[in-house]
């Protein structure tokens, strides 16, 4: 089988048109301790902008979540016509690592998407079992009859950003961490990244922050926001731990080139101020926000830096709407929107 780059696919950039986004619905006590019911208001919040603009497909274990999920829902006021719900058990809710990478040809009409499925292990093997997340990408192929490529090293979708021109952008922290594939090198990886997304350039950073228990995934500082601009949290205090980690990866980000040569046009997003529960820092930033079809839907915590990050993220994006949802009870899972979601491309 050829891989999905010779046949001529690719992944979209976030900000191309959607067919859908793609969620688990979140059900596991364990990455929420004593507080997954404090969630359920502002995820289902979410969903009701993802559904004014695309439809909104969720993994659910069986017909009692349904139900439970469908009255979280309904009581945010969510259009149920555009949401689809798929009896595919899970073991968490981090979509954006364990859902299917969609790809896309436009040029093959008979078959113009397809589904790659990553190996998936927790980020490192932190949080067994996995064994039902691992296998969403198949299953969905399976229900969509759509071709699954297995390229079978682990990856995780918040771990790789993209201008949909070519380039990938992802950390060194994490994809060379000796706890994702050992017995590859950084050209290996690579390699992997350009054949099964159908990108020609891979440019890394160094850095994640701290709290961010994948190890440092992009989705966390570093986001497209157009085929040459990217918006980069930077942290303002030069006492906070992030600050000089954060600082590394804009050096990196103003030594890129792109693949026309040009550099990238660089925008400074705030971080918010620390987030901390039970003496744990947790891995809050503005950039894990998501990109829906009329919508940026952008975490906030509460915090004075709300609305100058916001108002940043607005005025980057100037054809859709933005808007804050408060995250501070989420983010305790240590994770925000974007990790909890996972485009599926319109052709």
């Amino acid at each position: 089988m050829s891989t999905p780059k010779q046949a001529g696919y690719y992944f979209p950039a976030e900000f191309a048109p959607h067919t859908a986004t793609w969620l688990s619905w979140p059900h596991k006590e364990a990455s929420w301790p004593g507080k997954i019911e404090a969630i359920y208001p502002n995820y289902s919040l979410f969903v009701k902008y993802l559904a004014m603009s695309e439809q909104v497909c969720i993994n659910v274990a069986n017909e009692a979540m349904q139900q439970s999920a469908t009255a979280h829902l309904q009581q945010a006021g969510v259009n149920m016509a555009q949401v689809r719900f798929f009896l595919h058990p899970t073991n968490d809710a981090w979509c954006r690592d364990h859902g299917p990478a969609f790809l896309i040809n436009p040029a093959n009409t008979a078959q113009p998407k397809v589904i790659v499925d990553w190996n998936y292990n927790a980020w490192g093997g932190k949080y067994p079992p996995y064994d039902l997340d691992d296998v969403i990408p198949t299953l969905i192929g399976e229900k969509y009859k759509v071709p699954v490529y297995h390229p079978g090293i682990v990856m995780e979708g918040g771990s790789v950003e993209f201008n949909g021109k070519g380039t990938l952008l992802t950390s060194t922290c994490c994809l060379l961490n000796p706890n994702r594939n050992p017995h590859l090198n950084q050209q290996q990886i690579e390699t992997y990244l350009q054949d099964y997304y159908g990108v020609e350039q891979v440019l890394w950073v160094p850095e994640g922050i701290v709290g961010d228990d994948t190890d440092g995934h992009i989705d966390d500082t570093i986001r497209f926001v157009n085929e040459d601009t990217v918006l980069t949290v930077v942290e303002e205090d030069k006492n906070d731990e992030n600050y000089e980690l954060l600082q590394q990866n804009l050096t990196a980000l103003k030594q890129m080139r792109l693949l026309n040569g040009k550099q990238l046009n660089i925008i400074e997003l705030p971080m918010p101020d620390a987030v901390v529960f039970d003496d744990q820092r947790l891995p809050a930033s503005y950039a894990n926000f998501y990109i829906s079809n009329q919508h940026v839907i952008v975490p906030t915590y509460r915090c004075d830096k709300d609305e100058k990050a916001l108002e940043i993220i607005r005025q980057s994006f100037p054809g859709r709407e933005t808007v804050g949802i408060d995250s501070t009870d989420i983010i305790w899972g240590l994770g925000s929107f974007h990790c909890l979601s996972q485009q599926e491309p319109a052709v």
